[in-house]
């Protein structure tokens, strides 16, 4: 790809002429002659094969090519001075900030941590909760880990981990547990579900993917997040309904079940790392949640 491209010294020079209207101008600002920026414009004229600059008076002036050129050139090298900015502030052996709703941080990030700083102890992982709404471009982290549904952002690189899939889970501790286990997917319409307010289309997915009516649901206590509920159903207060991935690790041990399994949504787990400010370290984070999501 590199080969496509011209001269970043012919470019340099030409953005600052273009910018400043001024071949003289540009030297200065270069720290180069006058002479030295002609040469550079002119071997780019011709690698491209059109004319960029023209004379005007004491100064210069943009072609049409010029000016579509100069746009390009000067966003581009103005992106670079923010981002090689920001690198500079930043210490070599600054912690990866990762930012993630309570529940998912508390039910699978934290159990798999020791095997993160294991695999990949040059992230020095720094966790971060969020209670409320994430706001993965505006958090300051250097990446979000969420459920999330596409379309994506342009400004964002989004890397798919997993689909969600959600369903019921209930406790062996649970009174009706002996009645609902092998039952048709219809018996919940007469419980009083858990549910939180933090997913409030969970249990209508649910029922409308098993042919239920979701008017036809019940609710019972509610909980602000998805932590709580499912700490409600591991204690035998009901049936809730969450992603498989947060209850894994509570199926296998057998603190729960999920008699009806579980139905994909259209949502994905997905790591967020922002375009303008994206750490290397972000796609092996990637890498190793997506293998560790494909193997359990």
């Amino acid at each position: 790809m590199s080969r496509d491209l011209p001269s970043l010294n012919a470019l340099r020079a030409f953005e600052a002429a273009a910018r400043l209207l001024s071949i003289g101008k540009a030297g200065e600002e270069l720290h180069v002659t006058h002479g030295a920026i002609s040469r550079q414009v002119r071997l780019l004229e011709e690698e491209l094969g059109v004319a960029l600059l023209v004379r005007d008076g004491r100064g210069v002036k943009l072609t049409d090519a010029g000016q579509r050129l100069r746009d390009v050139a000067g966003e581009s090298f103005q992106r670079l001075q923010t981002l090689c900015g920001e690198l500079r502030r930043q210490p070599l052996d600054a912690p990866f900030v990762l930012d993630c709703p309570g529940s998912l941080l508390a039910r699978w990030l934290i159990p798999r941590l020791s095997r993160i700083d294991r695999d990949l102890p040059e992230l020095r992982l720094q966790l971060s909760s969020s209670q409320g709404e994430l706001q993965p471009l505006t958090s300051g982290a250097h990446a979000t880990l969420l459920f999330c549904e596409p379309p994506w952002p342009a400004d964002v690189r989004v890397y798919e981990l997993a689909s969600e899939s959600i369903g019921p889970v209930l406790s062996p501790r649970y009174g009706h547990y002996p009645q609902l286990c092998g039952a048709a997917p219809d018996a919940l319409l007469g419980e009083a579900l858990l549910h939180t307010g933090s997913r409030p289309q969970a249990w209508p997915q649910w029922a409308l993917r098993n042919g239920l009516a979701p008017e036809e649901l019940r609710f019972g206590q509610g909980f602000e997040h998805l932590y709580y509920l499912l700490e409600a159903a591991v204690a035998g207060l009901g049936v809730a309904i969450a992603p498989r991935q947060l209850v894994a690790d509570d199926l296998a041990s057998g603190r729960l079940e999920a008699p009806w399994g579980f139905v994909e949504t259209q949502a994905r787990l997905a790591l967020w790392v922002p375009a303008r400010q994206a750490d290397p370290r972000a796609e092996r984070l990637a890498a190793w949640l997506y293998r560790e999501l494909g193997e359990r």
